[in-house]
């Protein structure tokens, strides 16, 4: 695919050269010293709403190249639900809708040019579904190879995707309300009804199954690019699913749900930094007995789909198999529930087994309430864990392990997450305000201990001291193996650019990069950055 996107701009003067060495780049490992970049596909400049796999993601990767990282980390692809959150995906098998690039379906798009500065969900989502619908209509001409090609990722895929189209018309038929307040036929999957809409909805579920195998092909192409660049691909596994999901509703008996479908309990996190009241995420809980009882397949299938598209996977709310906050389906916040008991590690033996691994490629995500017996199971399972630099200057309590010099090579060392502020944001917040997560006075410490740490002082903020690299040289230089720096702290952005504020329902997932934000000086420096301390490739 050309690389002519706004990522990869006519430059003046001399050009950086894609890092590779005489041989082809080996696409690295969870143990192996390299830095990467966390950036969500929909962040991506373009024409259409949202990033997608096109032309952008393809100049990307190849930025990342020419920069020396080996590593591209991504928020979930699986279709957004409640809130536009990828990690309320409607289904855990999925693609999501939004990243099929349209610009190569072979079918004219409107002259429409959607805003760059952030992602407007609803009208993207329109605007590509139009189109893709125009792509499916013209099917039928096709070639015979691609028909060929469609055929076969119908059939091999069919275990999902059968009931995810189904589900999708389904939504659609409703009105978009929740499968619970479906009629009762489909609601409870009787097998008469469930064929009767087969057959009376076999159109929009022929669509559904198009698009999804527009995404698993787009995706081979980024990922085979990515491959032969030497870059690996980060995917991200939420350990819980949304209640609305295609999963769900075809594995009912899975989850704690009541004999009309509806949650009896939910999942979510005791109060923490983020929320005085905690986290009421609302997702199902699982009947892990169930689970364990049927050799964890479901969970299996799910793991193998996820390593099918990514190279290392990270396991969202890591502490959650060793323990989850139960919180009864009538409470409104998180503050009433109770730590219950999670699979362990006979789940992930159980995958492992059945995968034929001897190891699998994930990074825990051991943040928030972690106890002793999360990181024995960590240490067990031979993961690495995160280390967060920005909560290193408070009062976590992980702080002490986050400082730089108390982190392990087995680990992987990030500036901030897509949940954090950005390292610019957090630094010159003032806090004490509605907007804040911190008290003036927390603020006021964490910076002087931060400055205190960077063996900085206010002086030097007044001579132009950038925080934001301050902090990714920290992050470079740690023994960690894996540095992971999101795309905003790179470009020093503050926290109008923030990706999500855990607890607040709108407005998030919406950040994009600006076209042409990474120039040649900034790669330049990103490079060099990445060579001081040995992690390229």
């Amino acid at each position: 695919m050309s690389s002519n996107a706004s990522l990869n701009p006519e430059r003046e003067g001399p050009k950086l050269a894609i890092v590779m060495s005489s041989s082809r780049p080996k696409v690295p490992t969870l143990r192996d010293r390299a830095a990467g970049v966390l950036l969500h596909v929909t962040s991506l400049p373009g024409p259409h709403g949202n990033g997608d796999l096109g032309a952008e993601a393809h100049a990307f990767a190849e930025l990342l190249a020419r920069t020396g990282q080996r590593w591209w980390q991504m928020l979930p692809v699986g279709p957004a639900g409640y809130g536009d959150s990828p990690y309320s995906a409607v289904s855990a098998f999925a693609g999501n809708p939004l990243l099929v690039d349209l610009d190569t379906l072979g079918v004219p798009l409107a002259p429409v040019r959607l805003s760059d500065d952030h992602v407007d969900y609803a009208r993207s989502a329109a605007f590509r579904e139009k189109h893709l619908r125009r792509a499916f209509q013209a099917e039928g001409s096709r070639p015979a190879r691609e028909r060929s090609s469609y055929r076969a990722f119908v059939e091999r895929e069919a275990a999902w995707l059968d009931d995810f189209a189904l589900f999708a018309a389904l939504k659609r038929a409703h009105d978009h309300v929740e499968w619970t307040r479906w009629e009762p036929g489909v609601r409870k999957r009787v097998p008469s009804a469930l064929e009767r809409a087969r057959k009376e909805h076999a159109e929009e579920i022929a669509f559904a199954k198009f698009v999804q195998w527009k995404f698993a092909e787009q995706w081979r192409e980024l990922r085979a690019l990515c491959t032969k660049l030497g870059i690996g691909l980060i995917g991200d596994l939420p350990i819980f699913v949304a209640h609305d999901s295609a999963d769900v509703w075809q594995h009912p008996e899975l989850w704690r749900l009541d004999e009309e479908g509806v949650s009896t309990c939910v999942a979510g996190v005791p109060p923490d930094y983020f929320s005085k009241t905690g986290q009421r995420w609302g997702n199902p809980l699982y009947r892990w007995a169930k689970l364990k009882k049927g050799g964890y397949a479901w969970w299996v299938d799910r793991v193998r789909a996820c390593l099918e598209r990514f190279d290392a996977v990270r396991l969202d709310h890591f502490i959650g198999f060793t323990r989850y906050w139960e919180v009864p389906a009538h409470e409104s916040t998180a503050m009433n529930g109770r730590w219950m008991k999670g699979p362990g590690r006979a789940l992930f033996d159980t995958i492992k087994r059945q995968l034929g691994r001897t190891h699998l490629p994930f990074l825990a995500e051991d943040l928030g309430a972690v106890t002793p017996a999360v990181t024995r199971l960590r240490r067990a399972l031979g993961l690495p864990g995160m280390r967060i630099i920005q909560f290193a200057f408070g009062d976590d309590s992980q702080a002490d392990g986050f400082l730089p010099h108390n982190h392990t090579a087995r680990s992987a060392v990030y500036t901030g997450t897509h949940d954090n502020d950005t390292i610019a944001g957090w630094f010159h917040d003032a806090g004490g305000d509605l907007t804040s997560e911190r008290s003036a006075r927390q603020a006021s410490e964490e910076r002087r201990a931060a400055l205190a740490y960077l063996g900085r002082t206010s002086a030097d903020l007044e001579r132009g001291l950038e925080i934001h690299w301050e902090m990714i040289r920290l992050a470079m230089g740690s023994v960690a193996c894996t540095a992971i720096v999101p795309a905003q702290d790179l470009l020093g952005l503050g926290s109008e650019s923030r990706m999500n504020r855990p607890g607040h329902a709108g407005g998030n997932w919406r950040w994009r990069l600006a076209p042409g934000a990474f120039t040649p000086a900034l790669e330049a420096r990103l490079l060099a950055c990445t060579r001081t301390y040995g992690r390229t490739s």
